[in-house]
């Protein structure tokens, strides 16, 4: 999905996000009912494409896995794969208390090195670049996995700030951790699951909690990351060359 259109880019998010995971039955009995309070967004199914970052014996998710009262996360992400050109973004993503904060800035796939080697660009926001630089460099931080999956986002046709995100065919890869590369990868999940997301300001509309009981759809505790290297990625130990190798752009 190229990002070439008239909307601002939203570059600071402060929200509330409960998390689902559904069957494909489920999914297709809520999508469907679902079309008289939702509109899906004018990118219908896309692809996004993440590369987190992280310490060399995944420090910061290891930590986020005990369930603190604050934790925090690094990736750079693209929707669709970029080209130089592309509009790529790096970003921080904190939770506290429940709420969600996510700061990123925007650049074109070609300048992303740069950044990530500290420096600063000239048309994006200094306090937010100063905040991810600083991560970067007092963690160490060093691109550990590439994560993958197609989406279908919906908006609310009251309140379009409400939103839900059906995310499917998760999967990874430890090599070229490019954005550049493409989306492929090896499935996260063994079984065939949607990770539903839906993101409010405060709370989410009563139809949904009384359509989600109906069907007997209940939250559930979910990180992509997270569920990535509880499955995938505990106890591997990466080769040094993987280990020590500058993200490739």
């Amino acid at each position: 999905m190229n990002e070439n259109t008239n909307a601002p880019i939203q570059l600071c998010f402060e929200r509330v996000e409960k998390k689902y995971l559904l069957t494909p039955a489920q999914f297709r009995m809520l999508f469907g009912a679902l079309s008289s309070y939702m509109k899906v967004d004018r990118y219908g199914l896309h692809t996004i494409q993440n590369v987190y970052f992280d310490t060399p014996d995944f420090a910061l998710i290891r930590y986020s896995l005990e369930g603190p009262v604050y934790k925090e996360k690094f990736r750079i992400r693209s929707y669709g794969t970029p080209d130089n050109l592309g509009t790529v973004f790096a970003e921080i993503k904190k939770k506290y208390k429940g709420v969600v904060y996510k700061r990123r800035v925007a650049m074109p796939c070609w300048q992303m090195p740069g950044f990530l080697s500290g420096m600063t660009l000239r048309d994006a926001d200094r306090q937010i670049q100063a905040e991810l630089h600083y991560l970067l460099d007092f963690r160490k931080l060093q691109p550990r996995c590439f994560i993958g999956y197609d989406r279908i986002a919906m908006y609310g046709i009251e309140d379009p700030s409400f939103r839900l995100t059906f995310d499917q065919r998760l999967r990874y890869r430890l090599d070229d951790l490019d954005l550049r590369a493409g989306d492929r990868g090896n499935r996260v999940l063994d079984e065939e699951r949607i990770v539903m997301e839906a993101k409010f300001s405060q709370s989410a509309p009563l139809w949904l909690s009384e359509m989600l009981s109906r069907m007997g759809i209940f939250p559930a505790s979910f990180s992509k990351y997270g569920t990535c290297y509880q499955k995938r990625l505990a106890g591997l130990v990466l080769p040094d060359a993987v280990q020590q190798a500058p993200l490739a752009m």
